[in-house]
């Protein structure tokens, strides 16, 4: 299979509108940039660590300062070296000098020590600085967000690259300080030495400086291009390296498949990544072609001074010592802005990733509830970004406190979006879901939540012991033993969680030294125990018995029954367990089809209820 064949991407690519912004940025636009990339650099730093921040750049400055002072009194030095008179006469005359330029050396490397330090310091403040920030991010967003176009491909890039530059930046912008330091205060003293070195010495750095700017757009654009492909290798590396997916990988003869596939995409990276190593050989050849000529010109012009008679030989061999400090301090500041400008690119990621999420934030306000009495949902409609059919459209029911009520359809019928709405995790495109007559948009999204318990059918696997994954259902009281016991107790879990080999105290992870694994159905009692513990008015069960056994499945749906003070939302296939619920809403293409308990939906002869449990009914006397 050839190589450049096309692949399909993941996801809409809207943000590549940076591309074209980046591609036709110049050296002089990235240096009208670099200001303000300094700005928000030292903002970062400062809200991480006022006092490292101020010591990792004042330091620097006076560091500076004693580059110069140390230069001056080199040339002072070397002066009275080669004046006129007896040697030790000169030796003698030079002492003073000497000493002022060993301090001086002495004092810039206990500075730059220092700084380095103070620096140092500060990296890991602002790597938990900007994660903390990431994190509460994605935490508070509403779960809309998730299915918006492009939102989780720009919170990979955010997490995976931008959040680590924010500590790059700081520390870019701490090496550019010491660079741009070290270049003023050595033009300082070489414009007191001869001030026509100074155009010659801006001149000589300008190619090395493009040179640097070029590669570092080059690569962001390159990884722009591959970041699709690179995560579905991500993917497919995934499939193939681990113990869930093994079995179903062998069961199914899918290695060569996979395989295949991956060479398919690792070709195509390669490519992409030697045509990028292609173009930046070429840029940086071409750059230090210019450089070395410019810096040859320099020289030249050093030579023709000394020759000229222009400048003393003391005054010389200072001017060339200097532009050998310059060209470390130079190098320094190219190096920095190099890689301040490139990984200022990816922090904008970050950056604009934040700023995405306050979008789907709800603010912090409204009023607090303490259970309910009735909850209505009046002509409540639900469309996904990107949708053309509603997934709820339309829908107009109540219930009362202490109802067990279900919802049943066949797949794509509604049940779990609506069930999402009514656990607040979407908010409706229209209509209005209200507890005891007031909108839910008008009551604190917190006291909403913690009247609530859900139980998915897509759980998660949480790394913690036993006893944790239960109280996590309340994880803001204290874990409570004897309420943990009656939890796992009602979800059948107990027994089960007795026989692991430290009880509650077993880890449930095999990644930890004595980690334990258990099977999808101990899990998803677990995940029941949970949703029993968090004692919730509201408990919505979403397919909570599909990987149980008969004999479990039958001990958690009395149990879901069990509670006059608990409103239970259940929605499952199997349409047995729902025969003794108050109401039945039966959903069809996201609409409100019927409603009534189970007897009444049975004496229709037509209607979908009686004909989704007739056939699952024929099955079993079929069976039997």
């Amino acid at each position: 299979m050839s190589f450049a064949e096309a692949l399909p991407e993941l996801a809409d690519r809207d943000w590549m509108h940076h591309a074209s912004a980046f591609s036709n940025t110049g050296f002089w636009s990235v240096a009208r940039r670099l200001p303000a990339i300094v700005r928000e650099a030292v903002a970062v730093g400062w809200q991480a660590s006022k006092r490292d921040t101020l010591a990792a750049l004042g330091l620097n400055l006076v560091a500076g300062v004693m580059t110069t002072l140390g230069l001056l009194a080199t040339s002072n030095v070397l002066a009275k070296l080669f004046a006129a008179g007896p040697t030790p006469d000169r030796v003698r005359a030079a002492l003073p000098a000497l000493a002022v330029a060993a301090l001086a050396v002495m004092a810039k490397g206990g500075l730059t020590i220092a700084a380095g330090w103070a620096q140092a310091r500060l990296l890991p403040r602002i790597s938990y600085h900007v994660e903390l920030k990431l994190f509460e991010a994605t935490t508070s967003v509403q779960l809309s967000a998730y299915d918006s176009s492009g939102f989780a491909e720009d919170m990979d890039r955010a997490r995976d690259r931008g959040m680590r530059e924010a500590a790059s930046i700081v520390d870019g912008t701490v090496n550019l300080t010491t660079g741009v330091v070290g270049v003023l205060a050595t033009a300082v003293a070489v414009a007191l030495i001869e001030p026509i070195l100074l155009p010659c010495l801006v001149l000589a750095s300008l190619p090395a400086a493009v040179t640097a700017v070029r590669m570092a757009r080059r690569e962001y654009l390159a990884m722009l291009a591959r970041i699709n492909r690179r995560r579905r290798m991500w993917m497919l590396a995934r499939l193939m390296a681990n113990r869930y997916t093994a079995s179903e990988i062998r069961s199914y003869q899918m290695r060569g498949f996979l395989l295949e596939e991956y060479r398919r995409m690792m070709g195509l990276e390669t490519v992409a990544q030697l045509r990028l190593v292609r173009s930046q050989t070429a840029t940086r050849l071409a750059g230090m072609s210019v450089a070395g000529l410019a810096l040859g010109g320099l020289y030249l012009v050093l030579g023709m001074l000394l020759l000229d008679g222009s400048i003393p030989l003391a005054a010389a061999a200072t001017a060339l010592l200097a532009v050998q400090t310059a060209r470390s301090g130079l190098n320094t500041a190219i190096f920095a802005t190099n890689s301040l400008y490139e990984d200022a690119l990816y922090y904008s990621d970050y950056r604009d990733f934040l700023a995405r999420c306050q979008e789907y934030v709800r603010p912090a306000t409204g009023k607090a509830v303490d259970g309910f009495e009735k909850i209505t949902v009046d002509n409540v409609t639900l469309r996904y970004p990107e949708t053309q059919r509603a997934a709820v459209d339309g829908v107009s029911l109540s219930f009362s406190r202490g109802e067990v009520i279900a919802l049943v359809g066949e797949n794509g019928s509604g049940k779990s979006t609506l069930a999402k709405l009514l656990a607040g995790l979407y908010e409706p495109t229209s209509g209005v879901i209200a507890w005891d007559g007031m909108d839910v948009s008008e009551i604190d999204a917190d006291s909403l939540a913690s009247q609530i318990a859900v139980v998915n059918q897509d759980w998660q696997r949480f790394p913690f012991t036993a006893g944790r994954n239960v109280s996590l259902g309340r994880h803001d009281r204290a874990a409570d033993q004897d309420s943990i016991v009656r939890a796992a107790t009602a979800a059948t879990a107990h027994e089960m969680v007795m026989a692991l080999p430290k009880e509650y105290d077993t880890l449930l992870d095999r990644e930890f030294k004595d980690g334990h694994e258990i099977s999808s159905g101990q899990w998803q009692r677990l995940v029941a125990a949970r949703g029993f513990y968090r004692d919730a008015a509201l408990l919505i069960c979403d397919e909570p018995s599909a990987s149980l056994d008969a004999r479990a499945e039958n001990a958690i749906f009395q149990q879901l029954r069990g509670r006059p003070d608990r409103t239970v939302v259940l929605i499952t296939h199997r349409l047995a367990n729902v025969r003794h619920a108050d109401r039945i809403f039966v959903l069809e293409k996201g609409r409100l089809a019927e409603q009534g308990t189970h007897d009444e939906l049975m004496s229709r002869p037509e209607g979908v209820y009686r004909s989704l449990f007739d056939l699952q009914a024929a099955g079993y006397r079929h069976a039997g």
